[in-house]
């Protein structure tokens, strides 16, 4: 019965620093508040692999050269890849330039969603 105690106290234990260990996002292209040329895809790299189905990302054009006013514009059409801890958004064109916002949500293989954002500028 002791061993049986110890061993479930042990597992316990250890379930803190699982749930804590979710994944980040490493590196992305362009990087956060980069100036870069007209790209036509859009990469994420983060430490740990997702589940593809359940995680995406969102991009909205908030700024444009020359209109003071521009409404925030969502950017449709581009398509998603899943490439192990990495996601590739790939346009169908080049995107023009202006100020853009990028939020992307991952779900990581312990169910858990993480999400995050940043922003760039295409010249």
């Amino acid at each position: 019965m002791t061993r049986l105690f110890l061993t479930v106290a042990a597992f316990a234990l250890t379930l803190p620093g699982m749930a804590s260990a979710h994944s980040k996002l490493l590196s992305s292209t362009p990087a956060a508040n980069a100036t870069v040329a007209k790209p036509t895809k859009l990469s994420l790299t983060f430490s740990e692999t997702f589940l593809a189905p359940l995680s995406g990302a969102e991009l909205t054009m908030t700024g444009m050269p020359g209109m003071a006013n521009h409404d925030p514009m969502p950017i449709k059409g581009f398509k998603t890849a899943v490439d192990g801890k990495t996601m590739t958004l790939t346009f169908p064109r080049a995107l023009p330039a202006g100020s853009y916002d990028l939020k992307w949500h991952i779900v990581g293989a312990d169910q858990h969603k993480m999400e995050g954002g940043y922003s760039f500028t295409v010249k």
